[in-house]
């Protein structure tokens, strides 16, 4: 994760390496140099109850690894799993590149990157439920 580079707003808050960050009164960037370290925006984190859906669960489940809360293999087999599962799903060129990239960075442990990929699907996966219910 080497070059993340975090804009944060005033009073934002960032999860690093299990820490909560919270910025002051001015916007602040910050640049994370330190490989593999776990960053999490707490304005982009999903709570217990919003992992309702397929993408939404399996991005819950790296964020649980970004705030130390998952052990990493195991949350790696079920990310797998998960990702196997949503490309059963998701047959068109744009998410499978979504969904490859994903498993990339997660094969690479890169699992900021992996969370970041599949909170790509996360729009495509409401218009499809959205469909749905009509």
């Amino acid at each position: 994760m080497s070059g993340l580079v975090l804009k944060l707003g005033p009073k934002e808050r960032v999860l690093v390496n299990g820490a909560v960050i919270e910025n002051g009164d001015r916007r602040t960037r910050l640049s994370i140099v330190t490989p593999g370290a776990n960053i999490l925006r707490l304005r982009d984190a999903i709570h217990p109850e919003e992992a309702n859906t397929p993408v939404r669960r399996v991005c819950y489940i790296a964020q649980l690894v970004l705030s130390g809360d998952a052990d990493v293999d195991e949350a790696k087999a079920q990310l797998l799993r998960g990702m196997e599962q949503l490309s059963q799903v998701f047959t068109d060129t744009d998410s499978r590149a979504l969904l490859s990239r994903a498993t990339q960075h997660l094969v690479e442990g890169q699992v900021y990157q992996t969370l970041k990929s599949l909170r790509g699907l996360l729009a495509r996966e409401d218009r499809l439920l959205a469909a749905s219910k009509t």
